[in-house]
């Protein structure tokens, strides 16, 4: 069946054009005009691809927090329709210190333990979210560890460099910090899952939720450039971060998102993962 007439029946409405996006990860993309002047998003998928779990994390988003979501109209296993938010360009100056304030507020809101109520995805790979007291624990077991050895049962990372990961993460109390309390985080803060138009942020998509250390979110808004110093300056009238994070923490928290992209596709993401291990003695 057509995603016209899939939508079509989900939605009992009438669909007008269709156009194929770019940017699907796990699923194919469409923006679909409407015959009554409305246009959504579909993103269609097979029944491993998380959409359900995407919508039901946009949903908690849109419910729990002020950041722009775009509206689910409809999910399950192999597809998830939401409104469509305006898009043109990336993030400016002024649409930097925007995310600032709105991340700032996300991070802001807590829960009794690191993790989550359901297990979540990220780049439609599993993320276990075991509730944990304690956030090193959890960083260490459900983020590194988990991350490192699922890349090795697809051959992607070498078993040596697996134990160089075992031994370097029984050393994070050395170098983590634990935080006041749990933060909510968007959890794949890259510049393609923050839309903007103008100097507006309008929307955040493709989210990876979990209660965390807030650090690890900065941290993964440098990895592909993101983030500037105009965020950074902005986020800290909101929220300080501890001395030590850009010089030392941001590099280990990188290691995760490193070991996923590791995980889906191998190549010079290896090599990053293996020169952050180098760089702290392993």
């Amino acid at each position: 069946m057509s995603i016209a007439l899939r939508v079509e029946e989900a939605l009992g409405l009438s669909v007008k054009n269709v156009t194929s996006l770019s940017g699907g990860c796990v699923a194919d993309v469409y923006r679909l005009a409407l015959q009554d002047g409305d246009a959504v998003v579909a993103k269609s998928g097979n029944k491993n691809s998380g959409l359900a779990l995407e919508g039901y994390m946009l949903d908690y988003l849109a419910t729990h927090t002020d950041l722009p979501i775009p509206k689910v109209h409809y999910c399950e296993d192999g597809l998830l329709i939401m409104s469509s938010l305006a898009c043109a360009g990336s993030l400016t100056n002024v649409s930097q210190v925007r995310a600032a304030d709105l991340i700032a507020g996300l991070h802001d809101l807590s829960a009794d333990s690191f993790g989550f109520e359901v297990d979540t995805v990220i780049g439609g790979l599993h993320q276990p979210n075991p509730k944990t007291p304690t956030w090193i624990d959890f960083f260490r077991e459900s983020r590194l560890l988990y991350m490192a050895r699922e890349a090795l049962k697809t051959e992607r990372l070498s078993p040596h460099t697996v134990a160089r990961i075992e031994e370097f993460s029984a050393t994070l109390d050395s170098y983590l910090l634990e935080p006041a309390a749990p933060s909510l985080i968007h959890g794949d803060l890259w510049g393609g899952n923050i839309l903007c138009q103008d100097d507006e942020v309008t929307g955040f998509i493709d989210p990876a939720i979990y209660f965390a250390h807030a650090e690890i979110e900065l941290a993964f808004g440098t990895l592909f450039s993101t983030f500037n110093q105009t965020f950074f300056r902005r986020y800290q009238e909101h929220r300080s971060i501890a001395p030590g994070f850009f010089e030392e923490r941001l590099a280990i928290y990188n290691l995760y998102p490193l070991l996923v992209h590791v995980r889906l596709f191998g190549g010079h993401y290896v090599s990053q993962v293996e020169h952050t291990l180098a760089r702290f003695g392993y």
